[in-house]
């Protein structure tokens, strides 16, 4: 499975909500340096969607909020 995804690094409450288009937004209290908050978004959707962190991986938008993800085991 494929999930669109823009991160907002350095957020005070860490969260994840869906806008009406179906994107998630992720809300990582880690900041974008060095792929902090990139594990720190692999780990909230590996909790959202209930997998293990493994079974998740970053496509593209390693440098980018808006990212692509590929969440195996669904």
């Amino acid at each position: 499975m494929y999930v669109s995804v823009i991160t907002h690094p350095n957020a005070k409450r860490p969260r994840i909500e869906e806008d009406l288009t179906g994107i998630l937004h992720v809300y990582v209290n880690a900041p974008p340096l060095e792929g902090k908050a990139n594990r720190a978004a692999i780990e909230a959707i590996a909790d959202y969607y209930n997998v293990k962190k493994s079974a998740v991986t970053l496509l593209s938008g390693h440098t980018s909020k808006n990212k692509r993800f590929e969440i195996l085991g669904l």
